[in-house]
């Protein structure tokens, strides 16, 4: 699945640094077939998704597409089984966007006299010069780098230039390019060779390779003569001809030649050559006379070819990796690609220490001792339907869990549908249809109850369709809410649907209970030292749960000594 994974993450052009987007699986159809439900299912991802380090490796989970294979849920679960247990990814974190730094020093011309070669190197954005005749050649000289390819008709006069190199395969043109891209990795090569230990082989051999060509972009320190430092040689070295000369005896004729420059002695030629061997420096750029002297025109000459020397020189070492460097963009590409399958598995480790149980598919729903993963220390709840139950009727007390049971529901579909595990045992249909009404928080009003009714009757039932429902009543009046609720479970029931309807109206719905369904009961057991209400937010099956209102009365009359909060608190208690 590996590859597939790989190829996915390709033709998606999912990468590390790109925009995040967030919102693509909410968008598509699903099966989740309301707004209500996409919703849960996108904070589902996001819980998951919390786990990976790097922006957009959520999308990966995007591959896990929805479907009614039992075969293919079955092949993720294998697969999600199989990863390996290294989960450190966090250093991911510290990855920037790469920015090249790196550009070569010296400006780079192409040239050819192919007028085919010229076209494509056009299109390539190379800077390029078409060569017709040797007049051409003249205005090149003052350029740092000349590439030349396909000049074949004046390659003798271009070689004739020492900052010509060349080129014989088009693709080696301007390698620099690839420099400059690779250049912007560096930090980011920096810190994932330091958490090597954590890498896989894949991802350390790839690092290795690229930072083979971070060692072509360092700086190296290149001794360099400038016109200030001859100019100081120059002074000490007729200091030192004038100190070693003071002794010496010239005749009045010699002196005459020395100082018409006609001729110089020869212990004094040996003095001026030995003083200027001392620093090193060329002795073409010195005149030999006294005193000592510059030849400007050659050291102009030769400031220039040494910069020519040392820009060729680096042009010259890159050439030599053209094939490598070719491919650095494939590579960087690889890198990112493995970078994302990295984090992926290790955020999906990290997921599966805390969620160990792979669900089993069958055709009820058997929720065991499963914790919400969308809340901070959630209590186990178990829950059951079955071709015998298929509808409950979930009653209890405001805040008791009963929203949070229905959302639980969506959220462990759609781990089961991706091949995750969850946190404890559960048995599950593969849904086909899953539709979600969340409980109304407008007002009541003759436009909410016929919207309701219209979305219940667009529902599209499928292969195997669950319909959750939370106090759906409170669009109509009390007296007509139980017959609809009733009417609505019975409808779908027939249909054979699975039912959850989170309810305030279960004594009303008891008296015409539909055939396969369950009264189930999330209750208020009572009132802690501080006054808060005790809530079991484990729904027992087939049981009414107690009224919340006499727990709050009762709540208020501890605190409360007004004579209408013990009349109203008495009056309850005895009814």
């Amino acid at each position: 699945m590996e590859k597939e994974l790989i190829n996915f993450i390709t033709e998606n052009s999912i990468t590390i640094f790109g925009n995040e987007n967030t919102n693509k699986r909410e968008s598509e159809r699903n099966i989740f077939r309301t707004k209500d439900a996409r919703a849960i299912f996108v904070k589902t991802i996001a819980k998951v998704s919390e786990n990976f380090c790097l922006n957009n490796t959520r999308e990966i989970l995007d591959f896990f597409d929805f479907t009614q294979i039992k075969e293919e849920i079955l092949k993720r679960q294998n697969f999600f089984r199989s990863i390996g247990k290294n989960s450190e990814n966090g250093f991911l974190r510290q990855l920037k966007k790469p920015e090249p730094f790196w550009s070569p020093k010296y400006d780079i011309t192409v040239v050819t006299c192919n007028e085919k070669t010229f076209i494509d190197l056009k299109k390539m954005g190379c800077p390029v010069k078409f060569l017709t005749s040797e007049e051409d050649v003249k205005y090149l000289e003052n350029l740092d780098i000349i590439q030349v390819i396909d000049a074949e008709e004046l390659e003798s006069y271009l070689d004739q230039l020492s900052q010509t190199v060349s080129i014989k395969n088009i693709e080696d043109v301007y390698l620099e390019r690839y420099l400059e891209l690779v250049s912007g990795w560096k930090k980011n090569i920096e810190i994932l060779s330091s958490n090597k230990q954590f890498l896989n082989e894949k991802l350390n051999s790839n690092i290795t390779e690229l930072s083979k060509f971070l060692e072509l972009i360092n700086e190296k320190k290149q001794t360099k003569l400038t016109r200030e430092f001859i100019e100081d040689r120059l002074e000490e070295i007729n200091s030192q001809i004038l100190e070693r000369t003071k002794a010496m005896n010239f005749s009045g004729d010699t002196l005459i030649k020395i100082l018409s420059g006609n001729l110089l002695p020869k212990e004094l030629q040996a003095i001026i050559c030995d003083e200027i061997s001392k620093t090193g420096i060329s002795e073409h750029i010195f005149i030999n006379s006294v005193p000592v002297k510059l030849d400007e025109n050659e050291l102009a000459r030769f400031l220039k070819e040494q910069d020519s020397n040392e820009f060729v020189g680096v042009a010259e070492n890159i050439k030599k990796y053209s094939q490598e460097l070719r491919k650095i963009p494939k590579k960087l590409q690889e890198l990112e690609t493995d970078l994302m399958l990295f984090d992926f598995y290790a955020g999906i480790n990290k997921f599966t220490k805390e969620n160990k149980e792979f669900p089993i598919i069958d055709s009820s729903l058997e929720i065991i001792n499963s914790r919400n993963i969308l809340l901070n220390s959630p209590q186990p709840i178990s829950f059951k339907l079955d071709q015998d139950k298929r509808c409950s009727i979930l009653t209890g007390a405001n805040s008791g869990g009963k929203t949070t049971l229905l959302e639980h529901v969506i959220q462990i579909i759609t781990l089961m549908q991706i091949g995750l595990p969850i946190n404890e045992k559960l048995v599950i249909p593969i849904f086909s249809d899953v539709y979600y009404f969340a409980k109304n928080k407008g007002s009541t009003s003759k436009g909410a109850f016929e919207t309701l009714l219209g979305q219940m009757a667009k529902i599209e039932l499928g292969e195997k369709t669950i319909i959750l429902a939370d106090e759906i009543e409170s669009v109509t009046e009390p007296g007509v809410a139980g017959k609809i609720l009733c009417a609505t479970a019975d409808y779908f029931i027939k249909k054979n649907c699975f039912i959850i309807i989170a309810t305030h109206l279960g004594s009303v719905i008891q008296k015409n209970l539909p055939e396969h369904a369950r009264i189930d009961g999330i209750e208020a057991k009572g009132l802690d030292e501080k006054n808060e209400l005790i809530v079991d937010h484990n729904p027992v099956l087939g049981r009414l749960a107690n009224s919340t209102p006499e727990l709050i009365i009762e709540k208020m009359a501890r605190t409360d000594s007004s004579d209408y909060i013990k009349f109203i608190f008495e009056y309850v208690k005895k009814s």
